[in-house]
């Protein structure tokens, strides 16, 4: 399919900065808003069609009470349209916390003597995924510090082993990467070693508070960091996720940053973001920044919305740094992907250790739900959680995945999957009382399907009752 992004004042050419911290604020500063105004906008989201920057300070600046509550029933509105009550689950696996860089926000930062460092062995990540299998996780992010320990050989190493392991029933089906911004040849590797997305968040889109929170390292390096996706891109690793660390600068700078970015890629590679995350500052070791860009809960509630508006087709993380109470009200305003059963500290997947401790740890969580009480908690939401993996198998990425995602087909292929690989777990992992409330969760949703493809769902669940795995259309 064809995007139609917008043109503006610096122009979007592959490998080039793209980010006008002027023309941002411009719009900012000069976009009025209305209850009128935010209705328009609303329908032209419904309509699937992602907003400009213009679109997106209309929303931002939109702070009566009328507006707020639109921009929330529009969100929710949106979400089902496209997405229906999916919500995709995985969880994040810490591979090691070496880092060369001195970012004053991280607990990994080489400045910090405090953190203890480690790099999992082999068969320390072996053990760590089999603890992860056991539980029924299918989905893993490996998180690596960026050291040149972890370059391009040692990661797609570690992904392949990830795809080796099996227990019992388990495995691992997809494998997304939080890592350094690599070059052409480094992004080529890991894609042929099977990853989905990779993701490199910018952390702030402003160019002066980028510079004095990043100290020293590759990671000062502002526009290498900006453009690390376009080498991305050019290396054929079309399924790439973008983000920014709410709390470094004003938050509604760092969403018309993140709509921008989305802007670049689609104007440069036909492509849009496969994922947008916009993790919130929390405790870390040797913590050394003010409160003063901190975002509120109702902010971030907004924040939220705004970007679900703004980008329908684009898949939306909130991780397990946010309370479950916030999770759970989120997601119904645009959150498709949380984890599950997180843990960050090196090992502690096979330790299960409860109480984390910073000086091992990248920054403290605030959901430490098992990944059972996640889905049950989800069921009785009546959401339908899904482990689903199809589209990367089936090679619907990058542009094709958009082809799919952009006129709201993402509800049509990805509820059956859903489906499929919510009854895997209720057979393999569930406890009784999570089974009875998620077979009849998926029978809900199986009247949502027509019956041709009722029947198909249906022979694959009794296909899985007999002890088939992996079944998807």
């Amino acid at each position: 399919m064809q995007f139609n992004p917008e043109t503006y004042r610096m122009p979007d050419i592959p490998m080039q900065p793209f980010i006008d911290t002027a023309e941002i604020w411009d719009y900012l500063n000069d976009t009025p808003s209305s209850p009128e105004k935010v209705r328009q906008i609303i329908d032209k989201s419904l309509a699937k069609n992602r907003l400009n920057l213009k679109d997106t300070a209309a929303l931002i600046n939109a702070n009566d009470e009328e507006s707020i509550r639109l921009i929330k029933e529009g969100a929710k509105a949106l979400k089902t349209k496209i997405y229906g009550n999916r919500i995709v689950l995985f969880a994040p696996l810490y591979v090691g916390n070496k880092c060369a860089n001195d970012c004053i926000y991280c607990g990994f930062r080489v400045s910090n003597r405090e953190q203890v460092r480690k790099t999992l062995s082999r068969d320390e990540l072996i053990k760590e995924i089999e603890a992860l299998e056991e539980s029924g996780q299918k989905r893993l992010i490996l998180v690596f510090g960026e050291h040149a320990e972890y370059n391009p050989g040692f990661i797609a190493e570690t992904v392949k082993t990830a795809y080796s392991v099996k227990k019992g029933r388990g495995e691992i089906r997809r494998v997304n990467i939080n890592a350094a911004p690599l070059d052409i040849e480094g992004f080529r590797m890991v894609k042929e070693a099977g990853i989905g997305t990779y993701q490199v968040f910018q952390e702030t889109y402003h160019r002066e508070a980028y510079k004095n929170y990043h100290l020293w390292g590759k990671k000062a390096d502002y526009d290498y960091r900006l453009t690390s996706l376009d080498r991305a891109q050019e290396a054929g690793l079309d399924d790439v996720g973008i983000g920014a660390l709410i709390g470094l600068y004003d938050w509604r700078f760092e969403v018309m940053g993140l709509v921008r970015h989305t802007n670049h890629l689609e104007a440069c590679y036909n492509v849009g973001p496969h994922t947008i995350s916009f993790p919130r500052i929390k405790d870390a070791s040797m913590l050394r920044i003010g409160k003063h860009y901190f975002a509120s809960d109702k902010e971030f509630t907004r924040l939220v919305a705004i970007l679900r508006l703004a980008v329908p087709y684009t898949g939306m993380i909130l991780t397990a740094r946010e309370p479950a109470t916030l999770r759970n009200e989120l997601i119904q305003y645009g959150v498709s992907q949380i984890d599950g059963g997180t843990k960050i500290e090196l090992g502690s997947y096979v330790s299960q250790q409860k109480n984390l401790d910073l000086n091992r740890s990248q920054f403290h969580i605030n959901d430490d739900r098992s990944l059972n009480e996640v889905i049950e908690e989800l069921l009785q939401q009546g959401m339908l959680p899904s482990f689903c993996t199809a589209c990367y198998r089936l090679g619907r990425t990058g542009e094709h995945f958009m082809e799919f995602s952009v006129p709201g087909f993402i509800k049509r292929f990805c509820t059956p999957n859903a489906i499929l690989t919510l009854a895997e777990y209720l057979e393999d992992y569930a406890p009784e009382t999570t089974a009875q409330k998620g077979w009849k969760v998926i029978e809900k949703n199986m009247d949502e399907l027509n019956e041709k493809m009722q029947n198909e769902v249906r022979d694959k669940i009794a296909r899985i009752k007999q002890g088939e795995r992996d079944l998807y259309r």
